[in-house]
């Protein structure tokens, strides 16, 4: 009885380790292969899935490095004061670094050596640095028109032809004022070595003491150096716009564009989103800078650009901002450009922008 009880004790034992085995092995063994192969299927697809990750943490990364703006002080750089308003308010889509300078050098050392990524700039400093960096740089969009005006103490003359046989003090010899002088007194039929007497000053400050020695003469003077001499002085007028002046001469070939921002085409190739975001909010910036001027000019005193908030208001109105990009852009540009080219090459830095210098 004992023996026979043994046995069959044995062979349930066995029985149920069979039954355990055939579970894990003989009796699943297809189920068993798919799982496998699932497995394998899965751990193949989360590499590219770590890989997709890492790249969107690096692109997330990227995208959170503050894009690196520099401004000129003065009218090239009021376009980007709301944009620096909402940047350090953080209502901006992305993060903005930016530095505001007085020199020109500044600002060509920082795009040179990549520490800028985006700059407001002189349009012919523009295609200096493109030929300088041979082809480092991209123009994005004009920001500036023209802001010079010839003003006069008195009556005014009646046209640039009335201006023979007078004395214009101007700033910026060698530099686009004295170019833009010279195209508009050309295209009048006057000889600017000859039928005027042109007076250069080094800085556009120095023209504010002018009238009290020589208060008969005329004055060339940029924006916000202009609205203080019609401020402070009795009688002053504005007698002519010089952008108004430049496109009656150039028949509509070109418009007189003394600003723009350009971007290091390294920055653009590797961030072309931030780039475009950029723009859109730049563009927003210079529409606030239009339509609520005075805001704009509080924010110019609030950050150094212009002394007082007074004078930005009074002067932001004749400062020629704009946003214009694209195929006008290119062709307006490369007109003044030219106009430039042909007065000296050097102030272009010695020869014209390629094609791809426009965005």
């Amino acid at each position: 009885m004992k023996k026979k009880l043994l046995a069959l004790v044995m062979t349930a034992v066995m029985a149920v380790s069979l039954a355990a085995c055939g579970g894990s092995t003989a009796g699943s063994s297809a189920p068993a292969q798919e799982k496998s192969e699932e497995t394998e299927e899965a751990a193949a697809a989360e590499e590219p899935a770590a890989e997709t990750q890492q790249e969107t943490a690096e692109e997330t990364a990227e995208e959170a490095a503050p894009l690196r703006l520099y401004v000129l002080a003065g009218p090239t750089g009021i376009g980007a004061m709301n944009l620096w308003a909402a940047s350090d308010a953080g209502t901006t889509e992305q993060a903005y670094e930016i530095t505001m300078t007085a020199a020109n050098d500044e600002v060509v050392a920082a795009i040179s050596n990549g520490e800028a990524d985006v700059a407001a700039i002189a349009t012919n400093l523009a295609a200096t640095l493109y030929n300088k960096t041979q082809g480092g740089v991209r123009v994005l969009a004009v920001n500036t028109l023209g802001v010079l005006s010839i003003l006069s103490r008195g009556e005014a003359p009646a046209s640039i032809a009335d201006l023979a046989g007078r004395t214009i003090y101007a700033p910026g010899q060698g530099a686009n004022p004295e170019y833009i002088l010279r195209y508009v007194l050309s295209g009048n039929g006057l000889d600017p070595d000859a039928d005027v007497d042109i007076q250069f000053v080094g800085e556009g400050s120095e023209l504010l003491s002018v009238w009290e020695s020589d208060p008969e003469a005329l004055i060339m003077a940029p924006q916000p150096v202009a609205t203080t001499l019609l401020m402070q002085n009795e009688g002053a007028v504005q007698a002519f716009d010089m952008t108004e002046q430049w496109n009656a001469v150039s028949g509509g070939e070109s418009t007189l564009m003394m600003g723009c921002v350009v971007v290091r085409t390294a920055y653009l190739e590797e961030h072309p989103k931030a780039v475009e975001v950029f723009l859109k909010e730049y563009a927003d910036s210079v529409n606030k800078a239009q339509t609520d001027v005075e805001t704009t000019a509080q924010l110019c005193e609030s950050y150094g650009l212009i002394p007082k908030a007074a004078l930005a208001q009074k002067a932001i109105p004749s400062c020629g901002l704009t946003y214009i990009s694209g195929e006008e852009m290119k062709q307006q540009l490369a007109g003044y450009l030219q106009v430039m080219f042909d007065a000296n090459p050097k102030s272009v830095g010695g020869a014209l922008p390629q094609e791809d210098f426009y965005y």
